[in-house]
Formats: structure tokens, C-alpha cells, sequence
């Protein structure tokens, strides 16, 4: 924990950019999601993404290879979906484990691989940790208002699992992203501060969060602000917002967390809007431009891209982040999770 702590305090940091997007430039197929194991699955698994690190690791190595080079400092792991819950969709709940680990050291390789040639500049491994297809404040039938897909605890077991698998695989920290239901993260936390007291260990812990439309609010309801109290009883490493908006819509809301959080700010917005076809046309020189009045505005600690970002769009927001100075913490919340 201290390590990055104090490299937090004298310089940004840059979080590597999307996984999927990456994924999405090499077109592939429903064979590059299975191996012997996985011949004979019944159903269809193309599209799942975190699968590649079992059937396609290289493909894998070669993403996060990409992004350090671009000038990243952390790698999220393949894991976005790597609970029980999200593979449910693809019945491969019995191979969680092995799916988060496999990631995990995926990740923790190429990492030690960038530290080894430049010491000076020690590359960190993020446990990605997404939302889930299911919210826990939500009904998702609208004629029981009451109903829910889903239980806290068994958001927390789901959440405790992952967490041991990244922790076993090598990550230096988890990431609690993508929120957009408060209820969901605060599971999330509940189940690693759980894993932490079971193993009497401690990691550092980020959490992102989602603000979906320009209504300023998750899509639970909370503003940005109520976001952050609700979380703000942990102690983490650092608070922030990624996805659903780009860099420029994004502002007034990571202008909040800034000035009201105790914790070190981070953002990863996404390359712009998309457009009618649901693709990613802002260039790196326009985020970076975008990105670079937060950095101005000392908001930031940590800075890295979402969907349709790049490592062309990395390398542009890494060399201005190398320009500014990071966000002053009012106070120091980091501290063990027992």
C-alpha cells in the first residue's frame, strides 16, 4: 500500500485504456473462446472476453504489453465479468477461478516484465472487478417494484470469490468500476473486506463509479456526491468515475469528486460518445486536450481511458499527465480494510 501511496503523491499515475476494444481489432470467432476443455460446451461463447485468458492468452499479453509501452503505470486484468453472477450467462460458473487467476497472472507477468527494464518506473496490476448484469436496488420487473434479481449476499460471495482468485494471481490492488448501483459496490466491499480478514491481509481498493446520462445520477439514482458518501466509510485508495460519458461531460461530476473526497481522484472516461453505430470517434489528441484541463485544474491522481480508448489515446494522456502535478489528498483515509 505505501509504495503506491507515495508514488501517488508525486506524480499521476495512468490506468491503462479498454480491453474490449482492443479485443474487438482482432475479429475473432467462436473457436478463439474454447480450448479442449471448453469443446464440447453447449452453449455459445463468443463474446466472452474474460474467457480469452484461457483460450487466447496471447492475445491478452499482447493488450497489456501494448498499453505499458504506450506509458500506462497500472493494467486492469481481463476480469470486467469475471464473477459467477456475470457467467452465468454463459453457464462457466465453475471455471471463475481459474478465469480470474489466469488473468491475474496474464497481467502480473507483463507488469514485472515493463519493471524489470525500468525500475524507476514500477508498472501495477489492477483487479478489475465490474457491476454485474444485476443491481440490487433495482426491480427489473417493472409490475413488482419489490422484486430483485439479486441478493446482497449473494453479491458479496460472488464479489469474495473474484477477489481471491485476482489476490492468488498477483494483483497489487482491486477495482471496484463501473458502478452504477451504489448497493452492488457496497457488496463489493463487504465481501473483500470479508476475503481480508479471512486471510489477515490487506489491499489497496479503488472504486469507479458511472454516471449515466447528463441527469448528473447512477442509474440507481444517486448523484455524484451521494456516491461518494455511501463509500466513503471504507478506507480506500481512491475514488473516481469511468464510463458512459467522455472526457467533456464528464467534467462537472469529477469536479465533485475532487473537491469532496477524502481519497485520491481518478477518472477513465470514454473516448467521447458513441456514435450511430455504437463506435468510438474521438482521436487521442482530442481526449488528451479534454483530459488535460482536469489535469490543469489539479483534480486528478489517477487518469486512464474506457471504451474506445486505445494505446494511441494513452500515449497522448500519459505525456500531458507527465506536465502536471497530482490532486492534493485533504487527508490521508488509506489504511488497512480489517
Amino acid at each position: 500500500m505505501s509504495k503506491i501511496q507515495d508514488i501517488l503523491s508525486e506524480r499521476i499515475l495512468v490506468l491503462d485504456g479498454a480491453m474490449g476494444t482492443m479485443i474487438q481489432r482482432h475479429k475473432l470467432e467462436e473457436e478463439d473462446f474454447r480450448n479442449d476443455k471448453l469443446r464440447d460446451h453447449k452453449y455459445s461463447l463468443k463474446g466472452n472476453n474474460d474467457l480469452l485468458s484461457i483460450t487466447r492468452p496471447d492475445i491478452i499479453k499482447d493488450i497489456h504489453r501494448q498499453y505499458f509501452e504506450a506509458g500506462a503505470d497500472i493494467a486492469e486484468t481481463n476480469t470486467f465479468s469475471g464473477t459467477t453472477i456475470a457467467q452465468a450467462d454463459y453457464h462457466l460458473e465453475d471455471i471463475v477461478y481459474e478465469l480470474n487467476y489466469q488473468s491475474a497472472k496474464i497481467a502480473r507477468e507483463v507488469a514485472d516484465e515493463f519493471t524489470a527494464r525500468e525500475p524507476q518506473k514500477p508498472r501495477f496490476v489492477a483487479g478489475a472487478m465490474g457491476p454485474t448484469n444485476r443491481t440490487a436496488s433495482i426491480s427489473p420487473d417493472v409490475d413488482n417494484p419489490g422484486f430483485r434479481a439479486i441478493t446482497f449476499e449473494q453479491l458479496a460471495t460472488a464479489y469474495q470469490q473474484q477477489a481471491a482468485a485476482l489476490i492468488d494471481g498477483g494483483v497489487d490492488m482491486l477495482l471496484v468500476e463501473t458502478v452504477f448501483d451504489t448497493l452492488n459496490a457496497k457488496a463489493a466491499l463487504f465481501g473483500i473486506a470479508e476475503l481480508f480478514k479471512e486471510r489477515g491481509i490487506a489491499l489497496p481498493v479503488m472504486v469507479s463509479g458511472t454516471i449515466t446520462d447528463a441527469s448528473g445520477r447512477t442509474l440507481s439514482g444517486q448523484t455524484t456526491e451521494a456516491f461518494l458518501i455511501s463509500i466513503s466509510h471504507m478506507p480506500l485508495l481512491s475514488v473516481g468515475l469511468n464510463c458512459a460519458l467522455g472526457a467533456s461531460q464528464l467534467r462537472p461530476y469529477l469536479q465533485i469528486i475532487s473537491e469532496k473526497s477524502n481519497f485520491a481522484t481518478s477518472a477513465h472516461p470514454n473516448a467521447g460518445l458513441p456514435n450511430e453505430f455504437g463506435e468510438y470517434d474521438q482521436t487521442p489528441e482530442e481526449m488528451r486536450d479534454q483530459i488535460e484541463e482536469f489535469l490543469k485544474n489539479g483534480w486528478l491522481n489517477i487518469i486512464g481511458g474506457c471504451c474506445g480508448t486505445t494505446p494511441e489515446h494513452i500515449k497522448e494522456i500519459a505525456e500531458v499527465a507527465k506536465k502536471y502535478q497530482p490532486r492534493k489528498q485533504k487527508l490521508n483515509h488509506v489504511s488497512e480494510i480489517v
